[in-house]
């Protein structure tokens, strides 16, 4: 019997027992979404059919259209999941740091940051989600609009408060946040993003020192000055 064929008679047995209660639904979603990032990261958008998701996930196509209209809705669930995923460890720092009162000091945190940063960047399938992403821009713009702005704008404004709060605590001074974020990102992830996605090998220890430097760099530019030079009190 062919594997769409048990993916049936399973939803066949479970209708048969009634709806699936939410938290089943859930971890259907969640396996479904799984289960296609994996499929879409190995082959690419166009190579992977909604018949080989349903037939990975174990589900019969017409559970799957319950959910995902097409593949291009299906796919937008992907890239909201690893956009949630990418942009956790950003909102932790910012509600971490302002939790704390003074909390830790602004070089140890961003020190931090950065690291998680590029961790993520380089974790298994990014790279190749990424491909797929921009391979399919012209096609769904709206895919791509997604992406920038849920993912690289929300990253950009995590940071942003995260910024904020530094500066509020008076170990930074930035007068524009956002800006300052966008930066500090762009220092920090521009050229392993770029070799990434162009499949080039990245030298760790090379990659090390220019994180280390765009630190340096970024903390020198929003150190505050003294009262008196020019800059903020």
């Amino acid at each position: 019997m062919s594997q769409a064929v048990l993916a049936d008679a399973r939803d066949a047995g479970r209708r048969s027992g009634g709806r699936p209660t939410r938290e089943e639904a859930e971890r259907r979603d969640a396996r479904l979404v799984a289960v296609a990032t994996q499929l879409f990261m190995e082959h690419g958008f166009d190579a992977t059919s909604i018949d080989a998701v349903a037939q990975a996930a174990g589900v019969s196509k017409p559970t799957l259209y319950a959910r995902y209209r097409d593949k291009r809705a299906l796919f937008a669930a992907v890239l909201e999941e690893r956009i949630r995923d990418w942009l956790a460890p950003l909102s932790a720092a910012a509600e971490a740091q302002g939790a704390t009162g003074e909390g830790r000091d602004a070089a140890t945190v961003l020190d931090e940051l950065s690291r998680t940063l590029l961790a993520r960047a380089q974790a298994p399938g990014a790279a190749a989600l990424n491909r797929c992403i921009v391979a399919q821009a012209l096609h769904f713009p709206d895919l791509a609009r997604l992406a920038y702005e849920e993912g690289w704008l929300r990253g950009v404004r995590a940071v942003a408060r995260l910024l904020t709060v530094l500066d509020e605590q008076g170990q930074i001074a930035v007068e524009d946040p956002e800006i300052a974020a966008d930066l500090f990102l762009n220092l920090v992830l521009g050229r392993t993003s770029r070799q990434a996605l162009y499949g080039i090998a990245i030298d760790p220890e090379a990659q090390e020192r220019r994180r280390r430097a765009a630190l340096a760099l970024f903390l020198a530019g929003v150190r505050p000055r003294p009262t008196g030079s020019g800059g903020r009190p």
